[in-house]
């Protein structure tokens, strides 16, 4: 079995190669050639944490395997990051262990690449300005991606304890935009995409703030009773997202589903964009929402390369198992 421990992450893969891992497993999602299994997610009831399972098989790449973790919101306090995880891949012709692979990076980057494919599909060619939401350890991965796929010329900002907003003034500074700490209000009106990446279990933006033209990409909905903007919001929107079957149990989409102002039907995975099976933003002044429940046919494409490219340098770990 081959192990990639955590702190080797960082020197294997970047941020393209996950893009185009991820790319790659939207659109097998919609050939129907890689399906994720049901999700298990539950709170354990010790140290406030969120733990569960991710996991599923591409048919095409013969990828298999799973991601167990979930969110400990406690963890800042001891010098760690909240979100732990690690994935475990599986031989697909015999069901050995492959290897198993630090998963804490791994989901910050396909995390990352998700929302970031949702812009270059969905938002708006001349989008000019990114709002941010939420200002955790993965926000800062959110805004590097994002700023890839379109000229924007600035970034606002908005979350609930201001003080940690520095972190994404820094990136914003590194990558040489301005930045600005504003309130919702002004997010909505001046922003032409918004990413929202916050562990909210209430509605954080309303349909009223925001304006016509406007991409969200809704990324840290990934819970039963989980939210971060106003069911009205989800059905004013063209909906798209990663798994319909996750968007309307545990994503963004579910509060609107149990309110009754949207149905199953009005969600279109954005794999069916990518492939060119569906459309994506039909007007200038049409609002796009992607829903991102994060599915595990992700995180497992991006821990397969990584272990692909750990063996051909020459660092992978290899264990009698």
């Amino acid at each position: 079995m081959i192990v990639v421990p955590e702190r080797a992450i960082a020197d294997l893969i970047s941020s393209a190669a996950c893009f185009t891992a991820v790319e790659q497993v939207f659109a097998s999602m919609a050939r129907n050639s890689a399906y994720n299994f049901p999700v298990v997610r539950e709170s354990i009831g010790y140290a406030d944490a969120l733990y569960g399972f991710k996991s599923g098989f591409d048919r095409e790449s013969l990828t298999l395997g799973l991601k167990a973790g979930g969110f400990w919101p406690n963890n800042a306090k001891k010098g760690l990051t909240n979100h732990q995880s690690t994935v475990f891949l599986f031989d697909a012709d015999t069901g050995r262990c492959r290897a198993m692979v630090g998963g804490n990076l791994l989901t910050a980057l396909r995390t990352a690449a998700a929302s970031a494919i949702s812009i270059k599909y969905l938002a708006r060619e001349d989008a000019k300005v990114l709002g941010m939401i939420g200002a955790g350890h993965q926000s800062t991965f959110q805004l590097r991606a994002a700023v890839q796929q379109r000229a924007f010329e600035k970034v606002v900002a908005w979350n609930y304890h201001p003080e940690m907003l520095g972190r994404l003034e820094q990136v914003s500074r590194e990558i040489g935009l301005p930045f600005e700490t504003v309130d919702l209000d002004r997010l909505g009106t001046e922003a032409d995409v918004i990413i929202s990446i916050t562990s909210s279990f209430s509605p954080i933006l309303k349909a009223s703030q925001v304006r016509p033209g406007t991409h969200l990409a809704c990324m840290g909905t990934d819970t039963k009773g989980k939210q971060e903007v106003e069911a009205k919001l989800v059905a004013a929107s063209a909906l798209f997202t990663d798994e319909v079957g996750q968007a309307i149990t545990i994503g963004e989409c579910q509060h609107a589903i149990a309110e009754g102002l949207i149905a199953e039907e009005d969600i279109i995975q954005l794999g069916a964009v990518i492939a060119g099976d569906a459309k994506g933003r039909l007007s200038p002044q049409e609002i796009t929402l992607f829903d991102g429940t994060g599915v595990g046919l992700q995180d497992l494409a991006v821990a397969s390369a990584v272990v692909d490219l750990a063996i051909s340098q020459g660092v992978a770990i290899e264990v009698d198992f």
